[in-house]
């Protein structure tokens, strides 16, 4: 696969991703990063609360995903990983401390 094909998969992936977290979350904002960047300066989908990296290969790596991730990601942001292999339903990957924050925070605030 040439690069310019598996830069056209990323990015495609990302809109996919910035469609279906506005679907979800219509007023906060959610935007593809900057196209031309080392991965440094901004997550691949701006989020709240969220660093998001998405990555689309063959088969992902998950952990390089997630790792990328934690050293980007300021304090504050959630580090997160969305993976999809080809032909594969997508992953979301968190720390578990991270994880068990968000559901707390969910289960506090749930209609009882």
């Amino acid at each position: 696969m040439s690069g310019a094909h598996s830069r056209r998969k990323g990015a495609e992936f990302e809109r996919e991703l910035v469609h279906r977290f506005r679907d979800v979350m219509p007023d906060a904002g959610v935007r593809r990063g900057l196209q031309f960047r080392s991965g440094e300066e901004a997550p691949d989908v701006e989020l709240p609360c969220f660093w998001l990296e998405a990555k689309h290969h063959h088969r992902t790596n998950i952990r390089e995903a997630m790792r990328q991730a934690i050293e980007c990601s300021p304090p504050g942001r959630w580090p997160l990983a969305v993976c999809k292999d080809d032909n594969q339903t997508p992953l979301v990957t968190m720390q578990l401390e991270d994880f068990l924050e968000l559901v707390r925070e969910w289960w506090e605030r749930r209609s009882r």
